[in-house]
């Protein structure tokens, strides 16, 4: 990191392989399906969650195709991009609605080659070859609050 910025402080310490792929997956999960990025991730080493608010459950099909995706994805070994840009100027494509209401005036911007982009301060592969496998674990769907988790790996 530059030391010529003033960043917000971040308290986690990321697997950057699980990371930066859960930036795929939730790009991915917004092209398949039209929903928002998650808000509800657990991201670790050893096996992630995250979920989804969805109009309808994903069938077993269209979950075989989140993975296949993701994996193909992956194999694109496309590079992962940072830029410091201040909130007054940026990029359209931008949703700053996730970030605390004390973010630093400088934002940090991660960019997976002109597949995703987003404001994060946390820990990335330089790739997405070193991401190595996602693979799915199962996934859970509350029909209550339409909620879809996915539970899964990455393997180096």
């Amino acid at each position: 990191m530059n030391d010529d910025y003033m960043m917000n402080d971040h308290n986690k310490d990321e697997f950057p392989p699980a990371h930066t792929a859960e930036h795929l997956l939730n790009q991915t999960m917004v092209r398949m399906f039209g929903c928002e990025r998650s808000s509800n991730a657990h991201v670790e080493r050893k096996k992630s969650k995250i979920s989804y608010i969805l109009d309808r459950k994903p069938d077993r099909k269209q979950e075989k195709e989140i993975e296949r995706r993701m994996n193909e994805l992956i194999e694109l070994d496309m590079p992962v991009t940072y830029e410091f840009v201040d909130r007054d100027d940026l990029p359209e494509e931008i949703d700053l609605s996730r970030l605390p209401d004390d973010a630093s005036q400088t934002i940090r911007i991660v960019r997976i080659g002109d597949y995703d982009v987003c404001p994060c301060i946390g820990k990335h592969v330089r790739s997405t070859s070193q991401i190595g496998r996602f693979e799915m674990l199962g996934t859970n769907w509350d029909e209550h609050s339409r909620s879809f988790r996915i539970r899964f790996k990455v393997i180096p």
